[in-house]
């Protein structure tokens, strides 16, 4: 499939489009943070960003609706507060432009069953939701194309695990070019080279990812813990019996911890290595454990303030959804005349 890395249009051409959404299921976990969510921000100086709460796609899983409500605003006020700039951006709810839905039904008609029935969420999902395989959970995936396609998108920022969604939009989007002519941008996966292999495990299990749905809560951090709760849990995260601070195979453990380390401090691996040469392993999960309190410090102090305004956030993605609504009309209307719907 196609993909790029971050080069941004020389000095007087158009900014190439970034699309990028996160859904509102609970509070961004470090994983989300380092592996994604920082780098949206430095990005904004580059490209012309659009940035979603995409709480549509959350409800393939039934969700308590207050909860939701709260999650929502939350993860809103998360993004601002890691860098998100709502004067520099476009910043909104999914749910507030509907222009989501109706290009998604229009895409549902160029996309074939083979397709979705082949994606890797929808057969995890479908296993751990054995009790509600929705129709939403299996053609999530033309919402989200119609995400992307709706803003002329050039570029998509993904990580290992989203390249699919990337390679069947470009798919739906060829389909629907070839047949009606060309409507849609085709975007291309923007890939961090940095980040390829640096994917955040969970402290307890570092064969597996980090998330929110850990059944060991020892194993997540989220960026709005408290610092002693932070401190805590790298202390108690599982390593090997070897004791040295090296970046090697079979260390899963100690290899995440560097990574971790790597990405608050700016040290390289060999740095972190250098550092701690000759100590254990209990001042090294101390050190990693205090460079993410001091990191997020400045995040959470942004996020309480946020939420303690919560008028100025109701403004803010106010004023996205107008942004965006604008934007994805003219894509919308350019869609309903190319398959012959009639002018209201």
């Amino acid at each position: 499939m196609a993909e790029t890395t971050a080069t941004p249009a020389p000095q007087g051409e158009r900014k190439k489009i970034i699309f990028s959404g996160i859904q509102p299921t609970g509070v961004f976990t470090l994983g989300n943070y380092i592996g994604a969510v920082r780098h949206w921000g430095p990005l904004q100086e580059q490209y012309r960003c659009i940035y979603s709460v995409v709480d549509l796609h959350s409800i393939t899983v039934r969700q308590d609706p207050a909860v939701l409500r709260k999650r929502t605003l939350e993860a809103y006020a998360l993004l601002m507060a890691c860098g998100m700039d709502p004067e520099k951006s476009i910043l909104f709810i999914q749910s507030h432009n509907p222009h989501h839905t109706e290009c998604s039904w229009v895409l549902n008609c160029s996309t074939q069953f083979g397709e979705l029935s082949r994606m890797t969420q929808f057969k995890d999902k479908a296993a751990r939701y054995a009790d509600n395989i929705n129709a939403g959970l299996f053609t999530y995936p033309v919402l989200m194309a119609a995400d992307i396609l709706l803003y002329q998108t050039d570029l998509v920022p993904v990580g290992e695990d989203q390249r699919q969604h990337v390679e069947i939009t470009r798919d739906i989007a060829g389909r629907f070019n070839g047949a009606y002519g060309t409507t849609f941008t085709m975007p291309e996966a923007l890939i961090s080279r940095a980040e390829e292999g640096a994917r955040i495990m969970s402290l307890q299990d570092p064969t597996k990812k980090m998330s929110k749905s850990d059944p060991n809560p020892k194993g997540c951090v989220s960026i709005l813990d408290e610092p002693g709760v932070i401190i805590k849990k790298f202390r108690s995260a599982v390593t090997d019996s070897d004791a040295q601070v090296v970046y090697a195979p079979g260390k899963d453990g100690i290899n995440n911890l560097m990574r971790i380390y790597a990405a608050f401090t700016g040290k390289s691996l060999e740095a972190i290595q250098e550092e701690f040469a000759g100590k254990g392993y209990g001042d090294f999960k101390t050190a990693v454990g205090e460079a993410v309190v001091q990191g997020l410090a400045p995040i959470q102090a942004r996020y309480k303030e946020l939420m303690d305004d919560k008028a100025y956030l109701e403004t803010c993605y106010r004023q996205g959804a107008q942004q965006a609504m604008r934007l994805s009309g003219r894509t919308l209307e350019k869609v309903y005349k190319r398959v012959g719907f009639l002018h209201e």
